[in-house]
C-alpha cells in the first residue's frame, strides 16, 4: 500500500504481522490490567491505611495509563496498517511513557503486591517488545 503510494512499481506489503499480533495481545492485557490494577487498589484502600492524596495520585495515574493505552494501541495499529510512520512514531512515543507509567506501579506505588509486580512486569515486558518491533516497522517504512 505505501510503495504504490510512493510511486514504486512493487506491491510489497510492509506492515509488521508480529507487531500487529503483538498490539492485539496488548489490547486484550491492558484491559486486564486496568480491572486488575483498580481492583488491588480499591482493597489496598480498604485493608490498608492508604492516604488519601496517594490514592489519588495512583488512581490518576492509572487512569492516565488507561487513556493513553488507548490512544498507544489505535496510533500503533493505524500506522501499521497503513505503514505510515507518523502514527507509528507517536505510538512508539506513548509507549515509552506507558512503560514510565508501568514502572511507576512497578516499584513507586504506594503499596505494590505481589499479584501488583507481575501484572506491571509483563506489561513492562509487552511495552519493551512493541517498541523493538515499532522502531524496526519504522525503518522498514521508511526505507
Amino acid at each position: 500500500m505505501a510503495a504504490a503510494r510512493r510511486g514504486s512499481a512493487s506491491s510489497t506489503a510492509l506492515s509488521s504481522v508480529p507487531l500487529q499480533v503483538l498490539l492485539c495481545l496488548s489490547g486484550a492485557y491492558c484491559a486486564l490490567y486496568f480491572l486488575a490494577t483498580l481492583l488491588m487498589v480499591m482493597y489496598k484502600s480498604q485493608a490498608f491505611s492508604y492516604p488519601q492524596s496517594h490514592l489519588v495520585l495512583d488512581l490518576s495515574l492509572l487512569f492516565l495509563l488507561g487513556i493513553l493505552e488507548a490512544a498507544r494501541l489505535y496510533f500503533g495499529t493505524k500506522g501499521n496498517l497503513t505503514e505510515a510512520e507518523v502514527p507509528l512514531a507517536a505510538s512508539l512515543v506513548l509507549t515509552v511513557v506507558g512503560a514510565l507509567l508501568s514502572v511507576y506501579f512497578l516499584l513507586w506505588q504506594t503499596f505494590v503486591l505481589r499479584a501488583d509486580s507481575v501484572l506491571s512486569a509483563t506489561l513492562l515486558t509487552l511495552h519493551s517488545l512493541e517498541a523493538v518491533l515499532q522502531v524496526v516497522a519504522i525503518a522498514a517504512f521508511i526505507s
